[in-house]
């Protein structure tokens, strides 16, 4: 499926928060999702990975998530001073401002024309992942893709200490998560923790581990790892399917 691409701008607590869009070229309504990058931002990766999901039916919105303290349209790099810059940003963000965040491209989705109001969910990746985990939160979330969230356990998001674990009991929708057994990041006893809190919590999900470590979606580094990412989106794509019934 062809796809188109834009950028619009939403104000959340008075700063601009640019939003790519990537959605079907073909007139209709389709399913939309709240898509968030890792800590480099709106990258050449991360787009290839918005525009791919986009390809299979689905308004993708993917924001800027350190608009408070990045420019318009900054890319981090993603090598040591970028991982060191996007910590930064990310441990100078209140977790009550990505929730904020969340709430703006849910109400953005659910207004456009191109999108059925009922069926949005959500995707991400690192910190998105744990980003895409907090957004089920939110009554208009129906699925939820998180890939190598990090920080779940922890509590580590942002500025402060995020209750993510703690309510579990809020998701209304269903959940795919996505492991790297490889990964230093989300080591065994935090799959587990996370898998367990599902699980204790009733919350219907699925769960996919690949011998591969963090990031190893992003096509543009060493860490990627093609074999697993097309496994990955293979079962992505089937969940959101089910879901959606696209």
């Amino acid at each position: 499926m062809q796809i188109v691409k834009r950028n619009i701008e939403l104000r959340v607590d008075d700063s601009l928060m640019r939003v790519y869009v990537a959605s079907p070229k073909a007139a209709g309504k389709y399913p939309g999702i709240v898509f968030y990058s890792d800590i480099y931002q709106l990258g050449g990766a991360i787009l290839r990975l918005a525009n791919y999901l986009a390809g299979f039916g689905y308004v993708v919105a993917a924001p800027e998530i350190f608009h408070r303290i990045e420019p318009v349209g900054s890319v981090i790099e993603p090598d040591d001073l970028g991982r060191m810059r996007g910590n930064d940003d990310a441990r100078r963000t209140l977790i009550s401002e990505y929730d904020a965040d969340c709430r703006a491209v849910i109400d953005f989705l659910k207004s456009d024309n191109s999108v059925i109001a009922d069926k949005i969910g959500t995707l991400g990746f690192c910190i998105g992942g744990h980003l895409a985990f907090r957004a089920a939160f939110e009554n208009e979330i129906k699925a939820s893709v998180c890939c190598y969230p990090t920080g779940i356990p922890s509590g580590k998001l942002g500025k402060g200490v995020a209750d993510t674990i703690h309510r579990i009991g809020e998701i209304k929708g269903e959940m795919l998560l996505v492991f790297g057994t490889q990964d230093p990041h989300i080591p065994e006893n935090d799959r587990l923790m996370i898998i367990n809190t599902l699980e204790n919590g009733k919350i219907p999900h699925k769960v996919f581990s690949y011998e591969a470590e963090h990031t190893f979606m992003r096509d543009d580094g060493y860490r990627y790892d093609a074999a697993a990412t097309t496994a990955a989106w293979g079962e992505i794509i089937a969940f959101l399917k089910q879901m959606f019934a696209v």
